[in-house]
């Protein structure tokens, strides 16, 4: 099939250097590492801080530029982690506050930035802030946390339901009232109309600041405020996930949201130098998504554009879903493209083996600041955890319907050892290691010039090496079948990417694009640099960055 590129074809322009900015967040490429999987360093079978400072010799060669750490303050580990018994410590699971000082100035000694995930919305049950408020109607921290008495009949306030299932009002035998929760029970949601929980936080945010952190990425930070009224939700069934989000009409995105956004931003921003706002927001909306930037780009830096993951990996639809998020773009935002994290399939299970290099060519070429997954750039996937195995409380629920995330959870594989390289032999791993770790592993693959690794590693220190794929413009070519094709510009700077989603062999002409032009990188790794213009084969799911030289547009 002949694919005709044409140069005067319809295009898109995205936000580009009309709307300079030094700031190193625009462009730079986030790591999320998963604590309790990445590094065992002291043989109890679970990663730690340690752990993360060992491997970063590791991931300065990768050429990621900030880490995207999850929680690791003190926790009962219900949601392991994500309910914060003490949002100024470190638990002694992943080490001490000594351990975090001396890994975030080693990162910094690395060029390596350190973002850290906070968890507003709720806190573990086991918080002192919990405790008081649930021992007495008039404690001063009553209403630091969202009570309400039973209806008459003795059931709970309204019908709103968590995210895990089952309502979201759980009974305090104690005090003869409903909390609210809208995760677990066991993670109470703070009451953000209070002042006093503010100011609170903004303690806690400050003291992460004095330390020197380069910013924070804020946990469903789009239901912090809950509707004034407690209205019962409209009734939906068979919705999960960012499909349910969008249903809880009645605590997702209110209005009184967004001066709250701002407040943190105020925050941030009273501190010297350039720190960064990642937001998880939930949403599936381009419209919804634009109003977390703020009206004035005064709230969330990077709010995380999540609707690749529910997106169907077909040439048409991920062209469809790109444009709509770019156009949606106030003027001067920087879009923050997600693909996998800790609460999704992995890359591969979600689709397939054969397409796993065209994800990180699209990830790391569109125009924005994108987030890797650890083991993304070694071909990890989900693996399947027998029940008796199994620690995440969501897929206990209803364990045959809904595996939860361990899964996508698993130990980084470091090596072909028995636990990966992960812990010694001899422990056992906090979740089991996938057995395909005797070929998806770093210490295999950075010995194999056509690795995975090899090509992220390629890949990264590409888009390092240029401003076109940091900084420039992007322009989307006509829908083209089974291609995928976009022009990356900066000054003289012009790079065509072209991504096969299908398995067949189009041949794209580029001959109105360009006088001439070569190959700068394939997903193959094998692909000659010689370019005829007329006829460029592609192979089956192959993904390809051409420069281009004079012509076109």
């Amino acid at each position: 099939m002949l694919v005709h590129l044409d140069a005067d074809a319809q295009v898109f322009e995205a936000p580009t250097d009309a709307h300079p900015s030094t700031a190193w967040w625009r462009s730079a490429v986030f790591y999320e590492v998963y604590i309790r999987s990445f590094q065992d360093s002291n043989g109890d079978g679970i990663g730690d801080l340690r752990g993360i400072e060992q491997r970063l010799p590791y991931l300065q060669q990768l050429g990621v530029d900030a880490l995207w750490i999850t929680p690791f303050y003190p926790s009962p580990m219900a949601d392991f982690g994500y309910d914060v018994a003490d949002y100024t410590a470190v638990d002694p699971s992943f080490g001490t506050m000594a351990d975090f000082d001396r890994l975030l100035q080693a990162a910094h000694d690395r060029d390596i930035r350190i973002v850290i995930d906070m968890v507003l919305n709720h806190t573990s049950d086991a918080h002192p802030w919990f405790a008081e408020s649930r021992s007495s109607r008039t404690n001063p921290k009553r209403d630091w946390y969202i009570w309400r008495d039973a209806q008459p009949d003795g059931s709970p306030p309204n019908n709103w339901t968590t995210f895990f299932g089952g309502s979201a009002w759980a009974w305090d035998e104690t005090t003869q009232q409903y909390y609210l929760h809208l995760f677990l029970d066991r993670q109470p949601d703070l009451n953000w109309r209070n002042p006093e929980v503010i100011a609170a936080v903004d303690d806690v945010l400050r003291f992460w600041l004095d330390k020197g952190i380069d910013g924070f990425r804020l946990d469903a930070i789009n239901f912090l405020i809950k509707h004034a009224d407690f209205p019962d939700m409209p009734v939906v069934t068979n919705a999960t996930g960012g499909d349910l989000v969008q249903y809880h009409v009645h605590v997702n995105n209110q209005p009184e949201l967004h001066p709250l956004l701002q407040n943190v931003r105020r925050v941030l921003e009273s501190y010297p130098g350039e720190r960064v706002l990642i937001g998880e927001t939930g949403t599936l909306k381009a419209p919804e998504l634009a109003e977390f930037y703020g009206a004035d780009l005064d709230e969330i830096h990077l709010p995380m554009i999540v609707l690749p993951l529910h997106t169907p990996w077909q040439a048409a639809a991920m062209r469809q879903c790109l444009l709509e998020f770019y156009a949606g773009l106030p003027p001067g935002a920087t879009p923050h493209f997600v693909f996998s994290n800790h609460d999704d399939k992995r890359l591969i299970t979600r689709y397939g083996y054969e397409q796993h290099r065209s994800i990180a060519v699209l990830l790391l070429t569109l125009l924005g600041s994108p987030i890797l997954y650890y083991g993304d750039e070694i071909a990890m996937c989900d693996m399947f955890i027998p029940l008796e195995k199994r620690v995440d409380t969501a897929g206990l629920i209803d364990p045959d319907t809904y595996p939860g995330r361990d899964p996508n959870r698993t130990p980084m594989q470091w090596d072909a050892s028995q636990h990966a390289g992960f812990t010694p032999d001899t422990v056992e791993p906090w979740l089991p290691v996938n057995e395909n770790r005797s070929t998806i592993n770093v210490a295999v693959q950075a010995a194999a010039p056509d690795s995975t690794l090899t090509f992220y590693t390629t890949l990264l220190h590409l888009r390092r090496d240029s401003r076109a794929l940091r900084v420039g413009s992007i322009q989307f070519l006509e829908e083209t079948g089974d291609v995928l094709a976009y022009v990356r510009t900066s000054g003289d700077e012009r790079l065509l990417i072209a991504i096969n989603f299908g398995s067949g062999s189009p041949i794209l002409d580029l001959s109105e694009l360009a006088d001439q032009a070569h190959c700068v990188l394939s997903s193959t790794l094998q692909r000659p640099d010689a370019v005829a213009l007329a006829a460029v084969a592609l192979n089956a799911y192959e993904s390809v960055v051409f420069k281009l030289g004079a012509g076109g547009t």
